[in-house]
């Protein structure tokens, strides 16, 4: 596993006076708990024990949880399939969280949702959701229901850069800014959609800023692999868009993933040097460094909280082995909020019952 030390960078956070020692370990806590738990996904899979799609976020850890430190507890979140660090930074056990992905009935959606899929409504955590821009609409839907409920929430919908080019997306910015809705689209770029660096496939790549000037939207863009910076720029913009006058705004994150797009993805498309250049900008090791630097934190304290993160992802596998699997009567459940007709395990058709075998 990739080691979370002191070792130097070649960048450094910029101070935030508006965090106490307290609160920036706690931003280093979560973005250690994503790493470990994402190292942990890895070697699940290899193993056979995730199925599916699986969509790692380690290098991209600033970004949600600096954004979502700076939203308030009862703000919706709603992202796409590389989710497993929302959920996590929203407060999901990652128990729950390894259980879904492991398919097992304790999972966060009962073992029906996977890794593209993670919801926690007790926590404001709207998912997780596999088509490409497909986020963004609902995401219109639930601030538009904050301001028809006269709530001070505000929606955070995040979207990779590749979702930029969807339809989905457009409509959804254009009618948020119809009607002012609270809502924030935070654009994480990172550079790549899939396969396709987005200068080949976007359109003024080189200044997001122009998507959402199109439909008189305001604009900000913070450093996605300085949890600090992440934090400041989204305090200012939460603050701005909440209460429903001010309207939307989109933010773009500049982050970069260190793994493939996907856990099947052999990355052809980018040279290893490429990779390390990027890895030199860790938010993990930087954010480190500020921290001794600054005397906000000891080794021993860093080195206490990575023990603490590796033994949470380690019981978090421990949790989703022992749970038990997703029985045939679970599924007509959740399909329905009152299912019609009643159906029974009997109704199943011969090829999903258990005594048919497969």
């Amino acid at each position: 596993m990739t080691a979370l030390t002191s070792e130097k960078t070649s960048v450094r956070p910029r101070p935030c006076e508006s965090l106490d020692a307290g609160a920036l370990l706690e931003l280093l806590r979560q973005m250690m708990l994503i790493r470990r738990f994402e190292e942990r996904c890895a070697q699940s899979y290899q193993q056979a024990k995730i199925g599916g799609f699986c969509h790692l976020y380690i290098g991209q850890e600033a970004t949600a949880v600096g954004s979502i430190a700076a939203a308030h507890p009862d703000d919706p979140v709603i992202t796409a399939y590389r989710d497993h660090g929302h959920a996590l930074a929203r407060g999901m056990d990652p128990r729950y969280a390894m259980a879904e992905m492991f398919g097992k009935i304790t999972g966060c959606c009962k073992g029906k949702g996977g890794s593209m899929h993670l919801f926690d409504r007790r926590r404001q955590m709207y998912g997780g959701h596999a088509i490409v821009g497909g986020q963004c609409p609902m995401g219109v839907g639930i601030a538009f229901a904050i301001k028809y409920l006269s709530e001070k929430k505000v929606c955070l919908c995040y979207l990779g850069d590749g979702a930029l080019n969807q339809g989905a997306f457009h409509e959804s910015m254009n009618l948020a800014a119809i009607w002012k809705l609270p809502i924030v689209f935070v654009v994480e770029n990172n550079m790549y959609s899939m396969g396709t660096h987005i200068a080949r496939g976007t359109s003024m790549a080189h200044d997001l800023s122009a998507k959402a000037g199109a439909y008189g939207m305001e604009f900000q863009r913070c450093n996605g692999m300085d949890v600090l910076d992440t934090y400041d720029c989204f305090k200012e913009v939460l603050d701005r868009v909440r209460g429903g006058e001010h309207g939307p705004m989109m933010v773009e994150a500049r982050t970069y993933r260190y793994k493939g797009h996907s856990m099947s993805d052999p990355q052809k498309y980018r040279t290893k040097e490429e990779v390390a250049q990027h890895e030199q900008r860790d938010p993990i090791n930087s954010f480190v460094n500020h921290l001794i630097d600054q005397r906000l934190a000891t080794q021993e304290q860093i080195d206490e909280l990575d023990r603490q993160a590796k033994q949470a992802a380690l019981d978090a596998v421990r949790y989703a082995d022992e749970s038990p699997e997703v029985t045939a009567e679970e599924l007509y459940t959740d399909v329905y909020s009152q299912p019609f007709p009643p159906y029974k395990l009997g109704d199943l058709p011969p090829m999903c019952r258990e005594d048919e075998g497969r």
